[in-house]
């Protein structure tokens, strides 16, 4: 299982990490804290040196709730700081966390090399067509509704059942339009309550049924740390667990804000299940 990443395979029968850097104030966890260029630069290089394979840029905030940004802000944040994270690591494997079409095009244009769409097309009719004419990898995710109106999104017929029949029309679509490299993520902690997320935590391995990478976004998340009463900063020990299970479930990528303690995850994992690094 292979995806092209500016003219590089890579491996995903091997686990892979992708290090979150959030350009947003009001992020869940680690909003507002890469304020200057060094301390951005900074971050990028401790993850890459951890031994993060993929860096996730996002500028809208996601969250429950978040306030909603235009188009231009979401560019005005983002795209210095491709270019920025570009010129000094120009061989980094960027990912840009956006679900509009026009955005993904820029950072494309500018280097990026994959796109993790929250909305999976669903708030943007342009962006398979963007993922397409760049042929980049694509990630897609469960999500029912808006950011803003997710939470309310709960009510599903059967959970799994309904996330793969969401999946295999995007794939569908996206097939037809040609698009190779598709990845997906069944979105935890987005229209899901908790008892859902840990139904979908313990089902995972039926979305490798589907033939197609999956990405584990479960970092520091609220059904991780609303068990124990804590808060996100308090949410490390818990992600790990979480990641451990994501990866004994067939998970491809972890997608974490702890890059060296998710790859130390990876290695056990790898161990135990003699798969060899590459």
């Amino acid at each position: 299982m292979y995806i092209n990443c500016k003219g590089h395979l890579i491996d995903l029968n091997r686990p892979r990490v992708m290090g979150i850097l959030n350009l947003t104030p009001d992020s869940f966890y680690d909003g507002g804290k890469y304020k200057s260029s060094s301390e951005i630069l900074r971050k990028v290089e401790k993850m890459l040196n951890e031994g993060a394979t993929f860096i996730d840029i996002g500028a809208y905030s996601s969250r429950p709730g978040a306030v909603h940004i235009s188009q231009d802000e979401e560019l005005k944040r983002l795209l210095p700081v491709l270019q920025l994270v570009i010129n000094d690591f120009p061989d980094a494997l960027i990912s840009i966390d956006t679900f509009r079409s026009h955005v993904a095009s820029e950072a494309l244009l500018s280097g990026a090399c994959m796109i993790n769409d929250i909305s999976a097309g669903s708030l943007d009719q342009d962006m398979f067509s963007i993922i397409a004419k760049h042929q980049v990898p694509y990630i897609i995710m469960h999500m029912v509704g808006t950011p803003q109106t997710m939470q309310q999104n709960v009510q599903y017929e059967n959970l799994i059942k309904d996330i793969i029949f969401y999946f295999s029309q995007k794939v569908f679509e996206l097939r037809k339009l040609g698009v190779n490299d598709i990845i997906l993520d069944p979105g935890f902690g987005f229209s899901k309550t908790l008892d859902q997320n840990f139904e979908l935590l313990q089902k995972l391995e039926l979305f490798s049924g589907m033939g197609l990478p999956v990405l584990a976004g479960l970092s520091r998340k609220s059904m991780l740390y609303k068990l124990f009463d804590l808060d996100a900063n308090r949410a490390l020990n818990a992600t790990t667990s979480a990641n451990t299970i994501a990866l004994l479930k067939g998970a491809n990528i972890l997608r974490v804000h702890d890059v060296q303690e998710a790859v130390e995850t990876v290695g056990i994992f790898e161990k135990m299940t003699n798969k060899t690094s590459s």
